[in-house]
């Protein structure tokens, strides 16, 4: 058979929950999850399948079928995320595969394009997603917006105790005032993710069984921190720390410190700009910075429409030629007006060209990950000095924080 042949052969179509047994068997395929990897982490197939059904119930789920088999898929999920402490419609890419035989014939390319005119349908302006290949996303119009800190820290370089007026209690995942911690954070954190309960099932869905949750109260008993972790062979394992002042951060490493005669070193990850080491009486300690999630803005004139820039002394407006390698919408010529209250309004055309962006640059750029004249001066876009200026001056200076998973 030729390829065109194959090609014709092959339609589109919505992934439903009676294809839930086709769909995980893709994802185990394609990211190589064996039966031993399951076991491993305590789950049985059947217990897989059954988790894996809030994602065909709740999320957009695109394939291509040949007959009644799946063959290539892509799913996306319903999310929030704070954006300069504006709450953001987001849709989280996740579940991405396709069978090796069916590859080099563009299945791929063509469920992005739908899943991100389903976005744009959807009020989703912007999309996250963990990449499997940077160089891929990056061609489709993704860009790094995080980073990932991980670290270790020898017993003997745990911080001194602090007095704090509060303590700290051992309490379940489920308890109510880890979602509220958790939300007080997220609505106080730029690039944060909104959790609903379909987010915190993705974030702890491979956890083991006996990861403990400790939670920080004040003087007067409201919760201001958390930490998720576990102890294994003397290490102390961190999977998140959330705190939403410094008394509950003190707080919740003096409780890791008070393990000092159990464990022999603490290792976690962090996800903010900010290394650990600095805040360490002992900065000597091993830390690795990776980058995180991608995100792609999905549609430039609603993004904008809801972006805060700075406020400024007088309206001030550029325009800029803009590309994007998958979506018509975000091409072409567009002027942008920003008011002295920092509300920035796009239209179409302009005849001047102060500009030029590809929306993988913008998106980073926009998100606060890297400054506008840093990306200027390694090649990222084309401006004139003034126009860098300004942008300069119109985006906050604050780096993306964002610790989820899907």
């Amino acid at each position: 058979m030729s390829r065109q042949e194959l090609q014709e052969r092959l339609k589109m179509r919505d992934v439903e929950i009676r294809h839930g047994e086709q769909f995980n068997d893709l994802l185990r395929y394609v990211f190589q999850v064996t039966n031993h990897d399951l076991q491993a982490l305590g789950w049985e197939n059947r217990e897989i399948a059954q988790a894996k059904l809030p994602v065909l119930k709740q999320a957009d789920v695109l394939g291509w079928f040949d007959g009644d088999k799946l063959i290539s898929q892509l799913a996306v999920y319903p999310f929030q995320v704070n954006i300069f402490g504006q709450i953001y419609e987001m849709g989280g890419v996740t579940g991405v595969g396709t069978y090796p035989e069916y590859a080099n014939l563009g299945l791929m390319n063509k469920l992005m394009r739908q899943a991100l005119t389903n976005m744009r349908k959807r009020k989703q302006s912007v999309s996250y997603l963990y990449p499997y290949s940077i160089p891929y996303y990056r061609r489709k119009g993704w860009e790094i917006i995080s980073d990932k800190i991980s670290f270790e820290v020898k017993d003997t370089q745990l911080p001194k105790l602090k007095t704090v007026p509060g303590n700290v209690e051992r309490v379940t995942i489920e308890h109510p005032d880890v979602r509220q911690v958790y939300h007080r954070f997220a609505l106080q954190t730029h690039g944060a993710m909104l959790r609903n309960e379909l987010a915190w099932e993705e974030y702890l869905r491979w956890d083991l069984d006996d990861m403990t949750v400790a939670v920080y109260y004040d003087s007067n008993h409201e919760p201001t921190g958390y930490l998720l972790y576990w102890i294994a062979e003397e290490v102390f394992y961190m999977k998140e720390m959330v705190y939403v002042n410094q008394e509950a951060r003190n707080g919740l490493w003096n409780f890791i410190s008070a393990h000092f005669s159990m464990v022999t070193r603490v290792k976690g990850h962090i996800y903010t700009d900010e290394p650990l080491a600095f805040l360490l009486e002992d900065s000597d300690i091993k830390e690795i910075i990776a980058p995180y999630y991608m995100a792609r803005i999905v549609d430039i004139g609603l993004f904008l429409e809801q972006y805060p820039f700075q406020p400024q002394e007088a309206e001030c407006s550029f325009t800029f030629v803009l590309h994007d390698p998958m979506l018509e919408w975000n091409q072409g010529v567009f002027t942008l007006t920003v008011d002295e209250q920092g509300n920035g309004h796009l239209t179409k055309g302009g005849n001047q060209r102060d500009a030029e962006f590809d929306i993988q640059t913008l998106t980073t750029m926009l998100m606060g990950y890297k400054r506008p004249s840093y990306l200027a001066k390694i090649g990222r876009f084309q401006a004139n000095e003034a126009t860098i200026d300004l942008l300069e001056k119109l985006i906050i200076r604050q780096i993306p924080y964002f610790s989820d998973y899907f």
